[in-house]
């Protein structure tokens, strides 16, 4: 699994010009991919990694806060094209990419994950012409795999 995770001030996506996902930061927006070989584990251990991973402004003391720390919520979106391979010519190829039935219920596995961590989490619409907009704070953008 891959994720292009981006600290966030304030994210929203919308379908079709109905808001179906929003937070208010700090917190993370994270768009994931789906490979082929990917399983639950890797769900769970992507929805560990991002539930604590430091990204977040640091404490009086210095130190870096994850989500878990402050409670942060996270906004979380499926993004086949994170799979993309544009190496050869000038078109990318999607083959890395999982197909949706492969892809959905393991999105939905880091959302259920992330969830049952206590995180608040808000979600797009799997498989729609999504528009996802965000204040990234820093700018601060990070790619995870697992």
């Amino acid at each position: 699994m891959r994720a292009v995770v981006q600290r966030v001030t304030e994210a929203r996506v919308t379908v079709a010009g109905e808001s179906v996902g929003a937070i208010d930061g700090p917190g993370l927006c994270v768009l994931v991919g789906v490979t082929h070989d990917d399983t639950p584990a890797k769900a769970a251990q992507l929805a560990r990694k991002l539930w604590t991973l430091r990204l977040l402004e640091a404490d009086s003391d210095g130190v870096e806060q994850s989500c878990s720390d402050l409670a942060a919520p996270l906004l979380v979106i499926s993004q086949f094209t994170l799979y993309g391979d544009a190496r050869k010519g000038r078109r990318p190829t999607w083959n890395a990419a999982a197909p949706g039935p492969v892809a959905e219920p393991l999105v939905d596995e880091v959302v259920a994950q992330l969830r049952a961590l206590g995180a608040k989490v808000e979600t797009g619409r799997f498989g729609a012409d999504m528009r996802v907009a965000l204040v990234n704070d820093g700018p601060f953008t990070v790619l995870v795999e697992v």
